[in-house]
């Protein structure tokens, strides 16, 4: 069984017949072994950096890159016999298979993810060349998977090109595991930590103002990566402490502070308060769906999230408030298993709550309200709760903001095996947190911006309604602010920042 790694890249150049190395190969080497019961990253000779589908879309088109190896499904494969030596490449995170864009047979063609088919622009041959590389060929070009221009960045293309022999045209293939997968519901992931450190961005994106809001901060982020684009809804408040939602749309990370602001009350029906939002596909409806507090809980739905000029008008989720309902119930968030969809929120006392309705009657149907976790210090469950399944485990994650000793915001996490079950502490102390300042460094060169971290959202393996999150690539979207800032609390200067986790 092959014991040698596998990665991809994009890259055109000239012809040659040496790598870099000066050494030269042979062109008609050895096909390989490869294991259909394992699972694989593909790993670029020259970069050292893994083959991935962008963004982690799960969407047809969707292209593949070369990015740092962080043991993400995006950057995990499967191999399955085509026949005659050819196998296709079925991406772990997304269920689509590696594919020559158009079944091109020209130099510089590009490589995506597509749904699985017989075409010959999806099945490849794995050629032993030297030292353990190998070369990819898709078998209707006989040309060579290779990464574009001989780039090592991050987000270098992946295409396909001739045959030249060199390293950005040769690959590692590494087993991530043999004989099918990591066990659990859903296959893949990394399991569950039970400590976690984190890195944080700098401020990615900051209030816009323009003639009709003025606006001060901007918070609660809730995140998709959709059309190979990140879109953010968040609440923003303006200088006269009044709060709304606002919308921005971006490609990647970088772009995330110029990207222009779109105010919901622009779309009908959303003017007034409207705050707290959480986003989802609903798969049984074929919807988008925004959750938001008003109060009371409302939804909205769109066929397409990257339009908030699209979203239906605001509907409650309950005819009229439900026992069990506390004084303040704030920030809502949905999930739903296989057979129910679970309505989560807190209320600044101490109490995480639940209302379910079945994922049939869904967005109807919620039924009385039950207290799901509870803390006398009303500090230690404060708000902001989301709750996610964890890939690979039959097991949900929620986490939940409190506030520490100082003053300042962090997050508590916990566990549980069913979405109605008893929750479980994971890393839930001031002093080893999911996540807090006593666990969180900057990136070099960025400087210490937060002593909070704040109403965030994990970002997730997809955007359906399980609200599913692969531990292998953590990230958190949060809020935080200058530790010199004081004030009323909708003055309170809140941006937006990204943590990632280190492994």
């Amino acid at each position: 069984m092959l014991s040698t790694m596998f990665a991809a890249a994009t890259a055109c150049g000239p012809a040659e017949q040496l790598d870099e190395a000066g050494v030269e190969l042979d062109e008609l080497a050895e096909g390989i072994t490869i294991d259909t019961a394992a699972t694989y990253t593909i790993v670029g000779v020259q970069s050292g950096k893994c083959v991935e589908v962008a963004g982690g879309s799960a969407a047809d088109g969707a292209g593949l890159q070369i990015a740092s190896c962080n043991g993400s499904a995006r950057q995990q494969f499967r191999m399955e016999s085509a026949g005659g030596g050819y196998y296709r490449i079925r991406n772990v995170g997304s269920d689509r298979c590696v594919d020559v864009a158009g079944a091109s047979t020209s130099d510089g063609a590009r490589v995506q993810q597509y749904s699985c088919w017989t075409g010959e622009n999806q099945q490849w041959s794995f050629t032993d060349v030297a030292g353990g590389a190998v070369r990819l060929t898709p078998r209707h070009s006989g040309k060579s998977l290779d990464v574009y221009s001989r780039g090592t960045a991050d987000g270098t293309a992946v295409t396909q090109w001739s045959w030249n022999s060199g390293t950005n045209q040769q690959f590692r293939v590494v087993p991530v595991t043999s004989g099918g997968g990591t066990g659990g519901s859903d296959g893949g992931g990394c399991g569950l930590p039970t400590s976690f450190r984190w890195q944080s961005s700098g401020i990615l994106v900051s209030p816009k103002s323009d003639a009709t809001h003025n606006i001060v901060s901007i918070k609660d982020p809730t995140v998709v990566f959709h059309n190979q684009r990140w879109n953010i809804y968040a609440t923003t408040a303006n200088t006269a402490g009044n709060w709304q939602m606002t919308h921005l749309s971006f490609t990647d990370w970088p772009q995330a502070a110029s990207a222009s602001h779109y105010y919901m009350d622009r779309t009908p029906g959303f003017s007034g308060y409207r705050c707290a939002p959480q986003i989802f596909f609903f798969r049984p409806q074929n919807k988008w769906y925004l959750i938001y507090q008003s109060q009371p809980p409302q939804f909205s739905t769109t066929d397409d999230p990257s339009r908030p000029e699209t979203w239906s008008r605001p509907q409650n989720f309950f005819a009229s408030t439900p026992a069990g309902m506390p004084s303040l119930p704030i920030d809502y968030w949905v999930i739903c298993d296989s057979a129910n969809c679970y309505l989560f929120f807190t209320g600044d006392d101490g109490r995480m709550y639940r209302s379910q309705t079945t994922v049939r009657n869904f967005p109807s149907g919620f039924g009385p309200v039950s207290v799901a976790l509870q803390d006398s210090n009303r500090y230690n469950l404060f708000e902001g709760s989301s709750t996610y399944k964890i890939k690979g485990m039959d097991k949900y994650l929620t986490l939940i903001e409190a506030i520490g000793p100082t003053g300042a915001r962090f997050y508590r996490s916990f566990t549980a095996d069913r979405l109605d079950g008893a929750w479980t502490p994971l890393a839930d102390t001031w002093n080893a947190p999911f996540a807090g300042q006593n666990n969180v460094t900057y990136a070099s060169g960025v400087a210490d911006w937060s002593d909070d971290v704040s109403h965030g959202e994990l970002l997730r393996d997809g955007n359906d309604e399980t609200a599913t999150i692969d531990t292998c690539n953590l990230q958190f979207l949060y809020q935080g602010r200058d530790p010199r800032s004081g004030g009323e609390y909708s003055q309170l200067p809140y941006r937006l920042g990204l943590l990632r986790a280190v492994r």
